[in-house]
């Protein structure tokens, strides 16, 4: 692997210091729900891991390394379970009207694989004619930019994380010659902790708040590198990734959960050595992590900030 001077941090330790990646987010205050859109400059290699027992996703199928298309054009992360699959439909209508997408008829077809977490019970007003998650994608779409944020955004606007609050987390690292990123909206059925969690923490203020029924979980996201992966080494690397959320979050993966991660490489796909891939799947395991730990517990107080460090 290349040039290590410049390991560490990335700039602006956030997902977009990944060259080649913008990301928008929008948000219904009133439904308390939201879309984040991740829009790369050219089409990008993908490659996604599902882990939980309830999944709302679409286009992961495509996403096998046996399978036909090779380049992605956007990725739709959204609350509002399967209603939020709305925005990647209003994602793929934009990117075509503007040209973007396989020439494969009379209009450019994008490739816009999504997944969704589960608001529905968060309490915001979901006594709507139109679900607003179509809007939502339009309006994420086009706030695509550089740099992109943690928080209360996007699809994790209405997310809830154990018996916390949840939202995004966004954070990056420069090692070996290479940018990694994760961004992760945090909605989990399991309690998040600021360190490692303690091996009798089984999110006991959830379970006992949902009587043991939590459909309203998940955690989605992302990984991404300029590595030149292959999309089985993408797909590698999204299932390295996901260690990242089993060290922040306790239970996770369960039946009640959705968790997927998508691995994005935006270099040529030419492949990397195995001790390469080796690397980066671990560092986008520690990405996932800090995403997590920052969705929830922001960039305040001196432990989540040891933890940035140490990671």
């Amino acid at each position: 692997m290349a040039d290590e001077q410049l390991d560490g941090f990335a700039p602006a330790d956030c997902f977009t210091d990944v060259p080649e990646l913008r990301v928008g987010h929008a948000e219904d205050r009133a439904a308390l729900t939201g879309v984040t859109v991740i829009l790369p400059d050219a089409p990008m290699t993908m490659a996604v891991d599902v882990r939980g027992g309830g999944p709302a996703t679409r286009e992961t199928d495509a996403l096998a390394p046996h399978t036909l298309v090779e380049r992605v054009h956007a990725l739709v992360l959204s609350g509002g379970s399967m209603f939020g699959l709305a925005a990647a439909d209003a994602v793929a209508v934009a990117l075509s009207q503007s040209g973007v997408g396989l020439a494969a008829g009379p209009l450019p077809i994008p490739v816009v694989p999504a997944a969704c977490l589960f608001d529905m019970a968060n309490g915001g007003d979901k006594t709507w004619a139109e679900p607003p998650h179509r809007a939502l994608g339009r309006a994420a779409l086009a706030a695509c930019a550089r740099p992109d944020s943690s928080g209360a955004v996007g699809a994790g606007f209405g997310a809830i994380a154990g018996s916390r609050p949840g939202g995004i987390g966004s954070v990056s690292v420069r090692a070996h010659g290479f940018t990694v990123g994760a961004l992760v909206a945090v909605n989990s059925f399991g309690e998040v902790y600021p360190g490692a969690p303690p091996e009798d923490a089984v999110a006991l203020p959830k379970l006992a708040r949902s009587g043991g029924l939590a459909a309203q979980s998940t955690c989605i996201g992302a990984v991404a590198t300029d590595a030149p992966l292959t999309r089985a080494q993408a797909q590698r690397v999204a299932m390295m990734a996901h260690d990242g959320l089993a060290r922040a979050i306790r239970p996770i993966h369960t039946p009640f959960d959705g968790d997927t991660i998508f691995a994005i490489s935006t270099g040529p796909a030419t492949g990397v050595d195995p001790v390469a891939l080796a690397i980066i799947g671990t560092l986008a395991a520690d990405c996932v992590a800090r995403a997590v730990r920052r969705a929830v517990f922001g960039n305040q107080g001196a432990a989540v900030a040891a933890i940035d460090a140490a990671e």
